[in-house]
């Protein structure tokens, strides 16, 4: 197993890529600490890590925006585990509208979760990791943080973002053992997209190559790739997991 005795945060680890991530982390032997603000959705999780072949899972119920509660994850996660492999900053939402039309509630929020939130999560791990000198930090981003989409410029500007902190902390930190790479998904099958209508669905499907939406275990597969000593050389990446819908 991949992961055998590392211990990951996943945030946003309730649903989705998230959930799925966590579910990989723990059958590939890691110790997964599911972070999300949803309870039901932390215990569903947790029981499904723990039903993983050599799997181990505790939950917590935190917002990236409250330092205070990541303190004391990260502090228990310590005090239980000894010490943090990997963190994967997961955690996002979505509030689309066009310029014309974005409040700037949908902005805020949209940057204060998707960017702000993921600074938060990893200034709080990141004295583990250099005391410790080893770790990886894992940012979900997105295709849309690279080339844009229409109604999301909250979103993409938030994606982008963090891909220049991926990039920032690769310089900083890899001298200190720990390694910061990006994933960019294209269009995934999760709830995410359950607002999307069902013609523009079929439309997107026709600009992928492999002629589908992409499945969240998809996106896992790459995120435990990364979290693995298999990876020990790449840092700093950005890796598109687009089905080719980019070319």
């Amino acid at each position: 197993m991949r992961l055998q005795d590392k211990v990951a945060i996943i945030t946003g680890a309730g649903r989705g890529i998230g959930q799925a991530t966590a579910i990989k982390f723990a059958m590939e032997g890691a110790k997964v600490v599911v972070c999300d603000i949803s309870p039901e959705w932390i215990e569903e999780t947790v029981k499904s890590c723990k039903k993983a072949q050599g799997g181990d899972a505790i939950g917590h119920q935190v917002d990236v925006r409250d330092i205070k509660a990541l303190e004391e994850m990260v502090a228990d996660t310590v005090t239980k585990w000894g010490r943090v492999d990997c963190l994967v900053n997961n955690a996002g939402i979505v509030m689309d509208a066009q310029l014309k039309n974005m409040t700037e509630e949908q902005f805020d929020r949209v940057i204060e979760i998707n960017l702000k939130g993921v600074y938060n999560c990893t200034r709080v791990v990141v004295n583990t990791m250099i005391a410790q000198q080893s770790g990886v930090i894992l940012n979900a981003s997105s295709i849309v943080g690279i080339y844009g989409n229409f109604g999301q410029t909250n979103y993409a500007a938030a994606k982008f973002g963090v891909i220049g902190m991926v990039k920032t902390w690769a310089r900083e930190l890899g001298r200190k053992g720990i390694r910061s790479n990006a994933v960019c998904p294209g269009f995934i099958a999760t709830d995410i997209l359950k607002s999307v209508p069902e013609r523009v669905l079929r439309a997107i499907e026709e600009k992928i190559p492999l002629g589908r939406l992409g499945k969240p275990e998809e996106i896992a597969n790459i995120f435990a790739f990364l979290a693995s000593d298999e990876a020990s050389y790449i840092n700093g990446a950005v890796i598109e997991v687009s089905g080719g819908m980019t070319l």
